[in-house]
Parts: C-alpha cells; structure tokens; sequence
C-alpha cells in the first residue's frame, strides 16, 4: 500500500490502481500530486484536507483530485477502505482534451461527491478493471486501456454534473463569484512566484481594494491572507516530504534568501522552518 499511494504523489509508474486499501501508511503527511486521482471510499470514514478544506470521507463518496492538488489525511476509522486510480498529468490531460476548463473548475471546488447506491457501479467497475491492467504488466497495449478507462470515466463524470448539478452552480453565479474562482485558479497556478495581490488584480484586470473585497465577501478573509495561506501550503509540502535544504527551498519558491523564508514561514506557523521539518519531515 505504501508504495502505491505515495507514488500518488510523484508518480513512478504510467499509472497506479487498487482494490480495498487502508490509509495508514499516508496517515498525517501532506501530499502535492504530481499527477492526478480517483478514489472510491468502500467502507468506513476518513477526514481529509484537500487544498485547505476539510472534507469527511463516508462509504461511497467519490474524490477526485486533479494534478497539482496538495492533500493530508487527518484520520480514519479502523475498516476504512478504498479504491484507487492514479496518474499522470500527461494521461489526463490526453484523456480530457475536449472538456471545457470550466468543468475542472468545478471538479475543483467539489472533488468529494458520495453517490448513491445504485450509481456506484461505474466507479467499481473502472477501478477494477483499470486494477486488473495494472497488475497485467505483460500487457502491449496496458497504458493506452487505462487512459481509455480514465477517458471513460471522465466522460461520466462530465455527464452526471451536468444532469445532477444545476448548470448556474456549475458555470458559476454571480459575478463575484466568477471573480473569486478566477482568482483561487490563479493562486493555485501562480502562489509559488507571486504572493502580492497586484499581481491578481492585474491579472483579473480590477483594482486590489475590488478584488479583497470580493474575497471578504465570499469567504470572510482577505485576498493576501488566501494567497499566503496556499503559499504556506506549498512550503511545508517541500519541508514535509523532500530533502531540499531551506536555502534550497527558498532558491525554488522564489524568496530573495532563506532568513526571509524562515520570518515569512515564522509569521503564519509560530515556528521555523526548519522546526516544523524536524517534527513533520518524512
């Protein structure tokens, strides 16, 4: 199990899949996947935070989690399982080609959905089957099948949010809203170089002052506060599961030096940098 799942992270196989597998092994560690995933919850709960939001993971709920999302497992009950597939960016997007980016804006901000019984054959029977090419390692053909079954099931997906979810909160409501989802897609594009709101205000072509007011409005929180807090994110990720040095890491995340990493790191956390990898590094 360990190897699978944290090879969801970066990504050594074409792809992987699994059928009933526990948590323990990726318990309390922050992931950034490389690629993408699919999970299917069979049996028991799990609490998880994906892109800084909590979500309670219950027996039949779909995730969804496209490349690039940063995901930690918090806890889960002793018979949680599930099933998985995952994969690389390359596949997905080859798999995707057609779809509207709106729609992976949403998968986005929903990437948890639990099903009802009757409509979880779909998801069973794409992991099974994308299992049982996995495990065929002689199979010719192996990576085009599961990019197949990850187009299959894609395709699915697409149909069920358009059947099931009013088309408004698919595309969006207001116009702030709009604004405000904009801008959560740039922070998660851009969070690593750019941590000034100008820079998203330019970006969505309105003021700092109009664009913190939309993010106060919608969430209660300022535009610097939601742009630091994915920043952060980013950081301990690189702290938790690489064996950059803090310098390096500074080096990669753009910071002028690594004295200016730790007072940024220090400001939000209550610790250094180097502190919070000795108590959580992998």
């Amino acid at each position: 199990m360990e190897s699978k799942n944290s090879s969801l992270a970066i990504l050594r196989e074409p792809f992987v899949a699994g059928m009933d597998e526990n948590l323990s092994p990726i318990m309390q560690r922050l992931w950034k996947l490389e690629g993408g995933a699919i999970y299917f919850c069979r049996s028991g709960w799990a609490h998880v935070t994906i892109d800084l939001k909590d979500y309670e993971i219950v027996e039949n709920t779909q995730i969804v989690l496209l490349p690039g999302t940063i995901i930690r497992v918090n806890g889960s009950s002793s018979d949680f399982t599930a099933s998985f597939f995952g994969f690389p960016k390359e596949m997905f997007r080859e798999a995707c080609l057609r779809f509207e980016p709106i729609f992976f804006r949403f998968i986005k901000e929903k990437p948890c959905y639990v099903l009802p019984e009757e409509n979880t054959g779909a998801i069973n029977g794409l992991i099974r089957a994308t299992t049982a090419i996995y495990n065929d390692r002689e199979n010719r053909f192996r990576n085009q099948i599961a990019k197949n079954h990850l187009q299959s099931f894609m395709l699915d997906i697409y149909d069920k949010c358009y059947r099931y979810f009013d088309r408004q909160e698919i595309e969006g409501g207001s116009r702030q809203d709009e604004i405000f989802k904009k801008f959560i897609a740039l922070v998660h594009e851009n969070c690593i170089a750019e941590r000034e709101v100008t820079f998203y205000a330019n970006k969505l072509c309105i003021s700092t002052k109009y664009l913190t007011g939309i993010c106060k409005s919608v969430t209660g929180e300022a535009a610097k506060k939601i742009i630091d807090d994915f920043a952060i994110l980013e950081i301990k990720v690189l702290l938790q599961s690489t064996g950059l040095t803090i310098q390096e890491i500074a080096d990669r995340l753009g910071f002028p030096d690594q004295s200016y990493l730790g007072r940024y790191f220090k400001r939000h956390e209550g610790m250094s940098p180097k502190e919070y990898q000795s108590k959580y590094s992998i």
